[in-house]
């Protein structure tokens, strides 16, 4: 009998001694026994059940006590650190030095200027508009902008409170796929709505899209997005679990109340590059509004296929925005090995996407979205210098309302209420508090990434190129972004393939 078999029966000993509590833990010891299904309880009862106990607890032990302030993922302790401060409004200044290693590999240094901008010599950002051409173009005022979330994966007070903190703010919030909700437009903030692959909100009753059903959204929103995957899951539908599915959110949403919102791979109609255009070009006649898509690179071989398709039917097909999602983007509940192994990382997808647009001569025409774990300044000013036009971020203002990374997000247990539809744990997030923090957060995000410009002698963030940043290879060697992704020269079009530009 070893030291942990002894001790198992010792503890059934003082159970013995202890009543009611002796009988409880007497029919755990008898159960963990005879069942089959988990060694470790069957060969040590009772004292084999702190392994699970402990297992659960690691990961808070770890964020808390063990990991240093750079080893944690997806975030780690100084990143979310720093988030909370600006969300907070009280500054990103430290004192002695930086914990950041700049020997380690894919570390960003930006190439700061000899002459720096005087204060007087600097001018904002200027808005960009998105879509030109259509009906109702969408003049976008904020670099950094709220990713897809949708009402159902998040709770109702925090919906509420990134609509108000993104109107304060003057940046856009993305509806995410579940459709619009009136906390969604309460705030009176620049949205963009999401058409998933399940049409939440804009489908039929065969679950197919709604063209009276995008008019009705249409006056409400700036344009509407076509998701076709995203970073955390690509080539997996969302997923919302029965519990979630309220009376409410099944109206929202024009499903049946109580059954799980399991959401197709793909859009069914959409098969090739030439059924995504005829969509595109479907959902702007019909309501106006610019168009564009989401995705996950995985090859060139899509974007080719897209820019020669373009070209083929005129510009004018083109969608108004592209949506680029990091390998590394997040979700509230997706498959592992998904998450783990599936799509290419922004860092490699971004360059790669703004490159075949040049090379086809299709980036003035298109706009460019980063998404993927860009919830820092640096980050947002990295995927600039890259060749994007705006940036988004949905777990960065997540932080911002208070999340503090407790990987509960599909159990419906959010302990600070942001994914939880329990009115209990829903009643510390306090919807005036959190608004304020969600404007900060993306007013100071906006202020640093054009400070980071000035520092590199430009006017504006919006002036930044790939040779502005260098990325740290190995310890004591970094490189231009424009050396690593060297820009192709824009294509030139003849009167055949540009007769359809607008």
């Amino acid at each position: 009998m070893d030291l942990t078999e002894l001790a198992s029966w010792v503890i059934l000993g003082m159970a013995g001694l202890l009543g009611l509590g002796g009988v409880a833990v007497a029919v755990m010891y008898v159960q963990d026994r005879f069942q089959t299904a988990h060694t470790i309880r069957r060969n040590y009862p009772v004292i084999g059940r702190l392994r699970y106990v402990f297992e659960r607890q690691g990961e808070f032990f770890r964020q808390y006590f063990f990991a240093m302030d750079r080893q944690e993922q997806p975030f780690n302790r100084a990143t979310r650190a720093w988030v909370y401060r600006t969300a907070k409004g009280l500054g990103g200044l430290v004192g002695f030095g930086s914990t950041n290693d700049l020997r380690e590999p894919g570390s960003l240094i930006f190439v700061n200027a000899p002459f720096p901008r005087l204060a007087e010599e600097r001018v904002p950002a200027p808005p960009l508009v998105i879509g030109p051409h259509c009906d109702q173009p969408f003049v976008a005022r904020s670099i950094f902008n709220i990713s897809g979330m949708s009402y159902g994966a998040l709770s109702r007070p925090a919906v509420q409170a990134l609509s108000r903190g993104a109107a304060e703010a003057g940046i856009w919030l993305n509806t995410g796929e579940g459709g619009l909700s009136p906390y969604h437009r309460e705030g009176g903030c620049d949205l963009v709505f999401q058409i998933g692959t399940a049409k939440y909100g804009v489908r039929d009753a065969e679950g197919r899209l709604s063209e009276r059903r995008l008019r009705e959204v249409a006056p409400h929103v700036r344009a509407f997005e076509i998701k076709l995957a995203q970073g955390a899951k690509p080539g997996r539908g969302g997923v919302l679990p029965a519990a979630k599915v309220t009376p409410e959110i099944a109206e929202i949403r024009g499903i049946p109340v109580g059954q799980v919102a399991s959401s197709p791979n793909r859009h069914p109609e959409i098969r090739c590059v030439d059924d995504l255009l005829d969509m595109i070009d479907r959902v702007r006649t019909v309501t106006g509004r610019p168009v564009g898509f989401k995705t996950v690179i995985g090859a060139r071989t899509f974007l080719d296929e897209l820019c020669e398709a373009i070209l083929r039917r005129g510009e004018a097909s083109a969608p108004d925005f592209i949506t680029i999602d990091g390998g590394e983007g997040g979700s509230g509940a997706a498959p592992q090995l998904l998450a783990d192994h599936v799509g290419l990382p922004l860092g490699e997808a971004l360059p790669l996407a703004v490159d075949t647009l040049l090379a086809a001569g299709l980036r003035e025409r298109i706009r460019v979205v980063a998404s993927g774990k860009l919830v820092t300044s640096a980050r947002v000013a990295w995927a600039l210098c890259a060749g994007a036009d705006f940036a988004v971020s949905a777990r960065g203002f997540m932080f911002a309302l208070g999340c503090i990374q407790s990987m509960q997000c599909h159990r419906d247990t959010c302990p600070t209420g942001i994914t939880t539809h329990d009115p209990r744990r829903q009643r510390g997030l306090v919807v005036s508090d959190k608004a304020r923090r969600v404007a900060q957060y993306a007013h100071w995000m906006n202020h640093e990434v054009n400070a980071l410009a000035h520092s590199c002698g430009l006017a504006h963030a919006r002036e930044f190129r790939r040779e502005h940043v260098r990325i740290v290879q190995r310890p004591g060697h970094s490189v231009p972004l424009s050396e690593l992704h060297p820009c192709p020269a824009p294509a030139r079009h003849g009167a055949a393939a540009g007769a359809g530009t607008p």
